[in-house]
């Protein structure tokens, strides 16, 4: 018998609740992607990357990769809050 156990949603009731990292990656010459995890904190849940998710990318700089990878994370936190997945 497997020991997983049922972890229930729990919907983020602010900004706090959430955990985003941008960072930045080079693939090739003047070529950056923007890195970005982002976690809802209450149940840990991941909600950016996902299968499929779109890359954010190829930006000239690594400064602007970072950027893109931040405001994007804003509209994912933003969106979760005002419609939950769950």
């Amino acid at each position: 018998m497997s020991k997983t156990a049922f972890i229930p949603s729990v919907p983020a009731s602010s900004e706090d609740d959430f955990a985003v990292s941008a960072a930045s990656k080079l693939a090739g010459y003047r070529r950056f992607f923007g890195v970005l995890r982002v976690v809802r904190t209450t149940d840990g849940r991941v909600l950016f990357p996902f299968d499929g998710a779109p890359e954010l990318g190829p930006y000239p700089t690594k400064l602007e990769a970072v950027a893109a990878a931040q405001v994007y994370g804003e509209h994912i936190v933003a969106s979760d809050l005002a419609h939950p997945e769950l």
